[in-house]
């Protein structure tokens, strides 16, 4: 039988073709440099052709440790180009941290820049999967004489060419391993295909309006699901990547408007700040088309003056690592200002109650189904069945671990994380509900709910608030005046006022540090608690 090879459509051969027809066409632009499209692909094969020197193949790990940098790009699209897999580690982990990470996820070679370098010397011997000679710097080279184990990149690269890597790439070929945030537990690696990161690229292009010409800026870290937001549909329609290695309020804003961004993103965190300091007062934005937020649900209050500010450009994405997402849209901002929207095209979303699908209204876990989902966690069969839920038609979905309901026109509404709920004398509360009503309070700038034992409820809620500068409230206050808007299952325990909150990359507060740090104390204090 003679006939064409179907070909499948993968990010490397579209980056490719946009360095063949705009060569001279800005790709990248990071700290004063303009890097072409035909720069950055031949940068990124010239990467690809020096990993399969080294004897990468494909389905190889290949781990990338780097602040946002066109270096970092370079690397971690360079590897995907080699037919490796690509896998992400966040610069905000501990020595240690990184170490389980590379050895969970079997890497081979590090690409690591010299800011982060640090990370990998301190854990060094326990690194068993690198091969020799398989550190490598992105910006930096030994001292003469030094005997550190890493190879600086033009040594690593030496004799290879800048020509199209040799290696066949199809959809069902793993593209990147993208280890969770860690905020409920130990982080697992997210194994996703070349397929779905080519959906991921393509549906949030087409949701958001992505064309030749989009200029995308990012200032969160480039290792971040949620910056590939922004990231992956800028380079796939061939635009310019305007990456800000650190985020400074005044010069994002200044940034919007004389690089002529098309789309941005933002977790609230960022906006909030820039809501209460009027740093959009009085800016037009002129070409902007997307302000887009993700990470962690905006305050309505905040929504509001927000819109009110650049009209109808907001959007916001609730997603997870694992590749569902909802979006809801300029459109539906007024009518629907709590929900986080309907599903993505090509997504499908059901919500779930002991295997059981919830009608509009009930809560329960959220589980979506759709092309851009992981197709396991790396080495976790376990965790990988667990998080498997199965329809009639005996289609797979995947069990998202977070709370929420549907209303009769299909737009979804977060509650909370499950393991984050709270069963308090088995009645559930949601930290959702208590912490919306403590940042209504006008002296609360921040807040956290986490669940603490006690000796009687088995659980019970406890206030972590942030203050406003110059607010002056005190914590007994502040408690007794939510507890008096709160069902009385719902009434916080304990109120403390700290200075702030750990994140993670994306602005989620991490519950599950709150709680180790509080165990201690709850300890001594609960047993003393009012209820």
């Amino acid at each position: 039988m003679t006939s064409f090879d179907i070909a499948d459509t993968v990010l490397p051969e579209i980056w490719a073709s946009h360095a063949r027809n705009r060569p001279a066409s800005p790709a990248l632009v990071c700290a004063g440099e303009v890097v072409s499209w035909g720069d950055f692909n031949a940068r990124m094969n010239r990467l690809a052709n020096a990993l399969l020197a080294s004897g990468v193949g494909k389905g190889d790990r290949v781990a990338v440790l780097a602040s946002s940098s066109v270096a970092a790009c370079v690397a971690m699209f360079g590897t995907v180009k080699s037919g490796a897999a690509m896998v992400p580690i966040s610069s905000m982990l501990a020595a240690d941290q990184v170490a389980t990470i590379l050895n969970d996820c079997g890497a081979s070679h590090v690409l690591c820049t010299a800011d982060l370098r640090h990370l990998v010397d301190a854990v060094r011997p326990q690194l068993t999967a690198v091969v020799s000679g398989g550190f490598v710097g992105l910006d930096f080279a030994e001292p003469e004489g030094a005997h550190g184990g890493w190879r600086d990149f033009a040594e690593f690269s030496a004799g290879v060419d800048e020509a199209e890597p040799p290696v066949v790439l199809g959809a069902h070929d793993v593209f990147s391993i993208m280890y969770s945030s860690g905020t409920t537990g130990a982080p697992k690696g997210v194994v996703h295909l070349h397929g779905a990161r080519t959906y991921f690229a393509l549906s949030n292009g087409f949701e958001m309006g992505y064309a030749p010409g989009a200029r995308g800026l990012v200032t969160t870290a480039l290792y971040t699901a949620g910056t590939w937001l922004v990231v992956m549909p800028t380079l796939l329609v061939g635009g310019t990547l305007h990456i800000h290695a650190r985020y400074d309020a005044q010069r994002y804003v200044d940034a919007l408007e004389a690089e002529g961004i098309t789309h941005t993103f933002a977790v609230p965190s960022q906006l909030r700040a820039l809501l209460d300091e009027g740093r959009l007062d009085g800016r037009a934005f002129p070409d902007l088309r997307v302000l887009l937020s993700a990470g962690s649900p905006l305050r309505p209050e905040e929504k509001k003056r927000l819109i009110g500010l650049i009209g109808r450009r907001f959007y916001e994405l609730y997603g997870f690592t694992e590749g569902g997402s909802t979006l809801l849209r300029p459109e539906d901002q007024a009518a629907k200002p709590t929900s986080v929207g309907k599903p993505l095209m090509g997504q499908e979303l059901v919500i779930l109650d002991e295997g059981r699908i919830c009608g509009p209204g009930e809560p329960g876990e959220i589980a979506t189904r759709g092309p851009g989902l992981l197709r396991e966690y790396a080495g976790r069969e376990d965790a990988t069945r667990a998080a498997i839920w199965r329809d009639a038609g005996g289609r797979s979905f995947v069990r998202s671990g977070d709370v929420g309901q549907l209303d009769e026109e299909g737009f979804l509404y977060i509650l909370d994380r499950k393991k984050d709920m709270i069963i308090s004398g088995g009645l559930n509360i949601y930290p959702a509900d208590l912490e919306g009503v403590l940042c209504s309070h006008p002296a609360v700038a921040d807040v956290c709910v986490i669940g603490i034992a006690h000796p009687k409820w088995d659980e019970t809620p406890l206030g972590l608030v942030v203050l406003h500068p110059g607010a002056a409230i005190e914590a007994e206050e502040l408690r007794i005046w939510a507890n008096a808007r709160l069902g009385k299952h719902q009434r916080l325990s304990h109120l403390l006022l700290r200075t702030d909150l750990p994140r993670n990359a994306l602005g989620k507060v991490l519950k599950r540090e709150l709680r180790i740090e509080y165990t201690q104390w709850r300890e001594a204090a609960v047993p003393g608690a009012t209820s």
